[in-house]
């Protein structure tokens, strides 16, 4: 029996230029281009990388004192630098996913309509764009700020180095929403997350091992120094601390052991190389989703159905 050829992958821990679109655009083609030239075939950031993650300490207190001005002006500043799909900036992106070769995925608040969500964009080596999946349900203060996604974004991109799909942070606690990939052939599970804590490499470790799957686990760092100087929510920004995401990036292998990280604390590139060929042998004692499944017990209903937003007409 002869092994498959090792995958490259990559794990960016990097800072977003806080609410700078186009700038940190820059800066993710920059390091794409740098894991490309490491030999990264698959490239992933931290959630909502662009233009950076809405730390609870700060944005939280802040959207939940009901309608201030501060509060609508830091959200329509949020708006005003996220990102549309099909814009400059997701070319952008594809241009440097292609020069690179790679499979990249990036977390960013993607502008829809008139809603914010949550969103990982899958692209691909040839650069266009493989898909997105929204984050189905927002936790705790993130509810004031992105609008809940759908089933159909819960899917896997079969692509020429592996079959890839991902969850955003606590979705990956959300078993139904992993079996749903794990049984469309999912090889390489992407986990963007803003968790800096030692639970989310524990949930690397054992979505790896349930899913007999690789994880990527994947988190910014992010300062307060690093906010602009004219933020609109300075106050709740003093009282945040220094240091408001100090990553904890993972790549897990599936018997569940780390094949890279943790780094915590600054920013860097995680690398490892991937035998796909392996998770034939690995599902041998667990598939959860074949030998190991009871379907005529246990079964999963997943609606597809894109919520498109409501338009009431007049009748006259």
């Amino acid at each position: 029996m002869t092994s498959s050829p090792l995958v490259r992958v990559a794990a960016v821990q990097a800072e977003p230029v806080v609410l700078d679109r186009d700038a940190t655009v820059t800066k993710a083609c920059r390091l794409i281009a740098e894991a490309g030239k490491a030999g990264a075939r698959v490239i992933v950031f931290p959630e909502t990388f662009i233009p950076t993650y809405v730390n609870g300490r700060v944005w939280g207190r802040a959207l939940a004192t009901f309608g201030t001005d501060r509060a609508r002006r830091a959200f329509t500043r949020l708006w005003e630098q996220s990102v549309e799909i099909g814009s400059a900036s997701t070319e952008r992106l594809g241009r440097a996913a292609r020069e690179a070769g790679a499979v990249v995925v990036m977390g960013l608040h993607e502008r829809a309509g008139n809603s914010l969500y949550n969103s990982i964009l899958f692209l691909g080596a040839d650069g266009n764009v493989l898909g997105v999946h929204r984050k189905l349900i927002p936790t705790n203060h993130e509810r004031m700020v992105w609008a809940m996604g759908d089933g159909s974004t819960l899917k896997v991109f079969d692509t020429p180095v592996g079959r890839i799909g991902g969850l955003i942070c606590w979705e990956n606690w959300m078993p139904l929403a992993r079996y749903a990939l794990y049984a469309q052939g999912e090889q390489i599970h992407v986990a963007s997350t803003a968790d800096d804590g030692e639970m989310a490499a524990v949930s690397a470790r054992h979505i790896a091992f349930e899913g007999r799957v690789y994880v990527i686990s994947v988190c910014m760092i992010l300062r307060r120094a690093s906010y602009p100087a004219d933020f609109e929510l300075a106050d709740e920004l003093a009282a945040a601390g220094d240091l408001l995401e100090s990553g904890g990036s993972v790549i897990a292998g599936p018997d569940g052991k780390l094949l890279a990280g943790p780094l915590v604390g600054e920013e860097g590139i995680l690398y490892a190389d991937l035998d796909l060929g392996r998770l034939v042998g690995d599902r041998q004692l667990l598939d959860v989703t074949g030998h190991y499944a009871r379907p005529d017990v246990l079964q999963l209903v997943v609606d597809t159905t894109a919520r498109e937003p409501v338009v009431t007409r007049s009748t006259r």
